[in-house]
């Protein structure tokens, strides 16, 4: 969850293995994490899809990211957990 929208956690993992797996290209070329957006990536789950008709979806992308990370149970990347930590 990203403020009102509302994602299933299978398909913020697929978007957070696009996100890293951008990161891989030449570090020269890359372009900053902030202003990257997956909106491009002919992977991308169709859920996401309206978000990247927003201005601030490289924020949105970002942070669902973050959510997802591996070190956090599946528990703890819903934004409703509290105390996890």
């Amino acid at each position: 969850q990203d403020g009102d929208l509302k994602f299933p956690l299978e398909s913020v993992k697929k978007l957070k293995e696009l996100m890293d797996g951008n990161r891989h290209i030449n570090p020269r070329m890359m372009v900053p994490m902030a202003s990257y957006s997956p909106c491009q990536e002919k992977h991308l789950p169709e859920e996401f899809w309206p978000v990247c008709k927003r201005e601030d979806a490289p924020m949105i992308f970002r942070r669902l990211s973050l959510a997802a990370e591996d070190d956090l149970c599946e528990i703890c990347a819903n934004a409703a957990c509290a105390g996890c930590f």
